[in-house]
């Protein structure tokens, strides 16, 4: 889904105010008025914001997930594209005027991290003390995703401070619409991404858990890259058939209660490669809602499970979906045993 802010056009606002999508609380979004953002860092650019969609990740926040890390008013979105309006000194690449896509991950672009181009890793962007106690690191900051990711304002508003803009925001061509565009803020990188994780090589038969935008990317690149056969994953029948339409295996996640014993039953050995992109909490145990309601879980570990399994020995995974929390029933065992590997991170545009 798109939404497309009131002005395409690049013109200056004169006001000081901004129309943004804020986060009220659990299920509770408004559109407010807030302060214009304005350059605070010599790295800065200031956006106007002509097209934004929203993120899977938005999800969590909107379900309250993570509403320990939000506070009312907090500015949503991290998935846009506009105008350069404004940009700080240091600011080299880019120009009043250019048309950018603004990539949701901030890294500073100097520490060892970044300097590896492992940028959702970066060490200088997100001064969250709670991540780096519950996680024993910080990660990234990003943008409109909570305190716990540093707390910078989202781009589901008419303006955005983007900082270190030379590497957060990418110069786009004016003559491609834009709508056909908004797949490359997030989606498409972090299907590829995901890809990369996993090590998706010709002739592999290849699970991929989840058929929203970055499933489906995720299934549609895997053939690109010569994958033999993808299942794909999902309880939705509409984006089964999307999926199918594609030329992937659907495997309907409701019909088939133990998704890796069917796998196996019908592919010899199970997959290749395995990937998690199911996203907002793919959950199969009915016992789950309770026992998160009293604090006794706080991820599932339903999709990881099915994923172990199914993968053959020796097998790669990758998890792109977004875990935050702790799990009690891992399968520790079965990935050990199996000689797995298992990689997640969030993308590295």
């Amino acid at each position: 889904m798109t939404a497309t802010m009131p002005s395409t056009a690049y013109t200056p606002h004169p006001s000081k105010m901004m129309k943004a999508a804020q986060w009220m609380g659990t299920r509770n979004v408004e559109v407010g008025v807030v302060p214009k953002p304005q350059i605070t860092d010599p790295g800065d650019a200031i956006v106007q914001i002509t097209h934004c969609t929203i993120s899977g990740s938005d999800i969590h926040l909107y379900e309250g997930q993570l509403k320990d890390a939000m506070e009312k008013g907090d500015i949503l979105g991290q998935e846009a594209i506009g105008m350069i309006e404004e940009v700080g000194p240091d600011v080299k690449t880019l120009k009043v005027g250019d048309r950018v896509i603004i990539l949701p991950v901030i890294a500073c672009g100097t520490c060892q991290y970044c300097q590896r181009q492992q940028y959702s890793l970066c060490d200088n962007t997100n001064p969250s003390k709670e991540m780096e106690a519950a996680y024993g690191h910080r990660l990234c900051g990003k943008l409109g995703y909570s305190r716990l990711c540093g707390g910078y304002p989202g781009n589901q508003a008419e303006y955005c401070r983007v900082p270190h803009a030379d590497l957060s925001c990418v110069k786009a061509p004016e003559y491609i619409d834009a709508r056909k565009l908004l797949g490359l803020t997030n989606v498409v990188t972090t299907a590829w991404h995901a890809l990369e994780l996993a090590e998706v090589q010709e002739g592999d038969v290849l699970g991929v858990w989840g058929c929203g935008p970055i499933g489906l990317a995720t299934q549609r690149l895997a053939k690109l890259r010569g994958a033999k056969k993808v299942f794909a994953m999902d309880k939705d029948s509409q984006r089964l058939r999307i999926a199918e339409d594609f030329g992937m295996t659907p495997v309907d996640v409701d019909g088939h209660p133990d998704v890796a014993e069917y796998i196996l039953s019908i592919q010899d050995h199970g997959l290749d490669r395995s990937i998690e992109a199911s996203g907002y909490r793919c959950v199969g145990k009915q016992e789950y809602p309770a026992m998160q309601a009293i604090g006794l879980e706080k991820d599932s570990s339903d999709t990881l499970a099915a994923i172990i399994k199914a993968t053959r020995k020796g097998g790669n995974v990758a998890l792109i979906g977004d875990f935050f929390f702790t799990t009690r029933e891992f399968p520790i065992g079965p990935l050990m045993q199996k000689a797995l590997t298992v990689r997640g991170a969030q993308t590295w545009p």
